[in-house]
């Protein structure tokens, strides 16, 4: 791919056009090395790599085709203010598989790169979760929320652009955290197939919820604070799902 291309690769629109984007630094090489026994088609990605790392990219167990940069070159198609040296261009997998898991986590128009990042993490930590996304959510494929993820992105199913209305139609009851609900370490709360989480700033939208097979739970605090991190509210729902 032409580094002209690659450039473009930094926005979604191209992302999409071009069905690859750009993972940058050893770390997240490295999970993308680990990635390809499961996932076959990771194997075709293409490594852009400074003097400094050539040889490094060609010890690697899976023979990447590798391209040689100059230092300048790297600047130019890096997104970070001290290029690492070394940059993965990876595809999209062709048709998504259809991929069953016993829960799912949607999240209601988040915005911030490293709260996606974050909640990915916790996923694939946890695993057997997939990730619902709705339309105007940052893309997961963002390079800030790539970074973010620490390579958690290769072991979380993501469907992106899901309406609140699709998830009327395919689950019977969800959950959504709301101060007046029961307490999330009620069992109720373990049996949800879905929870519903909501922007940063406006939450979930609730007259909408109202309306639909939606149940408040609340995590249980001292009361001092209105809310708690996006993030740090799947973390702790995810750990009481799977921790008893």
């Amino acid at each position: 791919m032409k580094l002209d291309i690659v450039k473009k690769l930094h926005q979604k629109k191209y992302r999409a056009e071009y069905g690859h984007y750009l993972l940058e630094g050893e770390h997240l090489i490295l999970e993308l090395v680990k990635a390809t026994e499961h996932q076959s088609h990771l194997a075709s990605s293409t490594l852009y790599a400074t003097q400094d790392y050539l040889q490094w990219a060609h010890n690697l167990p899976v023979n990447f085709q590798v391209i040689e940069l100059s230092v300048k070159q790297m600047n130019s198609i890096s997104d970070t203010k001290t290029p690492p040296g070394i940059i993965a261009c990876v595809p999209f997998e062709s048709a998504q598989p259809l991929v069953t898991t016993q829960r799912h986590i949607y999240l209601h128009e988040v915005q911030d790169p490293g709260n996606l990042g974050t909640i990915l993490r916790t996923l694939a930590w946890f695993g057997d979760t997939t990730l619902l996304l709705s339309p105007n959510s940052v893309d997961p494929f963002n390079a800030k929320v790539v970074r973010a993820s620490m390579g958690a992105l290769f072991y979380v199913p993501i469907e992106q652009d899901v309406s609140l209305a699709m998830l009327n139609e395919r689950f019977k009851e969800f959950a959504y955290l709301d101060m007046a609900g029961e307490s999330i370490a009620t069992a109720s709360f373990r049996t949800m197939p879905c929870f519903v989480f909501g922007n940063e700033a406006r939450g979930v939208p609730r007259q909408t919820l109202m309306q639909m097979p939606a149940t408040p739970f609340t995590i249980q605090g001292a009361g001092r604070i209105e809310s708690l991190n996006l993030a740090s509210a799947v973390n702790m729902c995810m750990y009481e799902l799977m921790g008893r």
